[in-house]
This record gives structure tokens, sequence and C-alpha cells, in this order.
């Protein structure tokens, strides 16, 4: 990454990991094309995941792609990775350059309005590289992404963008949960991309 890059972001936890929000990395043109190709190439299904025992189908819908057809599990759920596509490259390749991070592998999450969101959980799942960054990239509209300390609970808000990059890393997934909280404001859909490292 040059200096300016560096300079570009900053870290929004006040202590216990790092979390850098490097607002908007891609323009509008960019973000609509790919926005509309993962809508339209994407293998999207409905989420699965066993809470207390009780096998529960979201409304949110998931897609896991990776450089290799390897199997993950979370939620006491396991699925096996396609194969990345075209566009996951080309998005890949930006959000690595961005970072100045590799990753081998990306959960998408499509969410079709503001109804759809996910509770506080941390990425801690034993396949994933410990402390490892993920990097989240945001495509459509506008939602409230909130963390929460484990101990503390001390929580931290940030709007995340059309076309803009969170990474969180070193003790963020140990110390702090997140969730994307529902809303009555937001009717359009978001598709969030998570690329991160599953070690192999």
């Amino acid at each position: 990454m040059d200096l300016f890059h560096q300079e570009s972001f900053q870290n929004i936890l006040p202590f216990d990991g790092i979390t850098n929000y490097h607002g908007i990395v891609m323009d509008s043109k960019q973000c609509d094309f790919y926005y509309q190709r993962l809508m339209d190439t994407i293998q999207f299904k409905n989420d699965e995941a066993i809470i207390f025992g009780k096998k529960i189908i979201t409304k949110r819908k998931v897609a896991w792609y990776g450089a290799a057809e390897f199997s993950y599990t979370y939620s006491k759920v396991t699925k096996t990775a396609m194969i990345f596509t075209e566009e996951l490259l080309a998005l890949k390749a930006i959000v690595e350059k961005e970072s100045g991070e590799t990753y081998n592998s990306c959960l998408l999450n499509l969410y079709h309005s503001g109804a759809e969101g996910m509770g506080y959980h941390a990425d801690g799942e034993k396949m994933l590289k410990k402390n490892g960054a993920i990097a989240s990239l945001s495509l459509g509209v506008t939602r409230k992404f909130s963390f929460k300390h484990k101990e503390s609970k001390q929580r931290i808000d940030v709007f995340l963008e059309n076309g803009s990059l969170l990474v969180m890393k070193e003790g963020t997934q140990t110390n702090w949960l997140h969730r994307l909280p529902p809303t009555t404001k937001v009717s359009a859909p978001r598709i969030n991309l998570t690329f991160r490292t599953v070690e192999l």
C-alpha cells in the first residue's frame, strides 16, 4: 500500500483489537456493475444454522466461494466452497490491495431489506486463520454495523456505505462481538462480501 492508503483509514476500536474502516474504495460505477453481476451470477441460498439443537433457516441468503472446494463449518452446519468466479477474483484483488492482506475464501451475505440482519457473534471458527484479517466489502444500501466488547460491553457503531471496506483483525474476534441490527428505515438490498483465510 502507498502512503495515501496508510493514512486514509482508522482503527475504530478503542482497545483489544484492530478494525480498520477504509471508507469507500470503489466508485459508484464499479459498485453498480459488481452489485448487478453478483445478483445475476452468485448461487445464493437461505442460510442454515443449528441453534439449541433446532435447525433454523434464515431469510438472509448466503454463498461461500474459495480458491478450492474446501469445507467450512459454522453454526454446526458444514458447507463446501464453490470456486471463485471472475467477479469475485476481481473484487478480491481490490480488497487485497486496499487491506494489504491476502484471502482464500469469501462468504457472501444477501440482505433483502432492513428487516434482515444478524445477531451478535464473533467469527472464531477453528478453520479460520487465528487472528487473521476478515475484510468486509459492502455493496448496496448503507447499513449500521455494531461492535460490543465481550467484557466491558462498550459498543461501537459504524455505517457501512456502498463500496466501503471494513477490515477486522488481531484481537477483534477474540475480544469483540459484532452484529448487523435490523432496521425499519431500510427497504433496499445489501450484499456483504467477507473475504477471509481458511487454513487448509
